[in-house]
């Protein structure tokens, strides 16, 4: 149905609206140098033979104090746990209300799930936009931390869960 594939130039981010002015403006305005500068992937998605940008996500190589997690799950690591952050995930208005964000949201983890055979890392970090944004991620066995709209699940939690899709 939809093709994910990383950002490049031939892709088209002109008409990309996901509700949220924030999230559109960096695909649109940021994403690209993100990508140049190598700070942070993004991978969109297209329709078949189209250019057209449906939806994104954003994911970077990241680190978190242990003290910053819940005891549970910084307990065993070392003081910064290896993390990737999945900076931005956004769908256009177009395709909201249809639970795609939950595949686009599978789709990055799944895409986590293969670097992490290669770069190790324990975490996947999540900085959610708003409240909406925190309750969806927590749907999926994301926990936040307490007094801040960053969210962490262990990436052995999110295998173990993916392998049961």
């Amino acid at each position: 149905m939809y093709v994910a594939q990383p950002l490049s130039q031939d892709h088209n981010l002109g008409d990309f609206d996901c509700g949220k002015e924030d999230l559109s403006d960096w695909l649109k305005k940021y994403a690209s140098h993100a990508e140049a500068m190598r700070t942070a992937r993004t991978f969109v998605w297209t329709r078949q033979d189209e250019a057209h940008v449906l939806a994104y996500y954003s994911i970077a190589g990241h680190a978190i104090e242990k003290a910053q997690v819940p005891p549970k799950i910084g307990r065993g690591g070392p003081e910064q746990i290896p993390a990737v952050i999945l900076a931005r995930l956004a769908l256009d208005r177009q395709l909201q209300g249809q639970g795609l964000g939950s595949r686009l949201l599978i789709d990055a983890l799944n895409r986590m799930v293969r670097a992490s055979k290669e770069v190790a890392f324990r975490l996947v970090v999540v900085d959610a936009i708003d409240e909406e944004a925190a309750l969806f991620y927590e749907k999926y066995g994301f926990r936040r931390i307490p007094g801040d709209m960053r969210l962490v699940r262990k990436l052995s939690d999110i295998e173990r869960d993916l392998s049961d899709l």
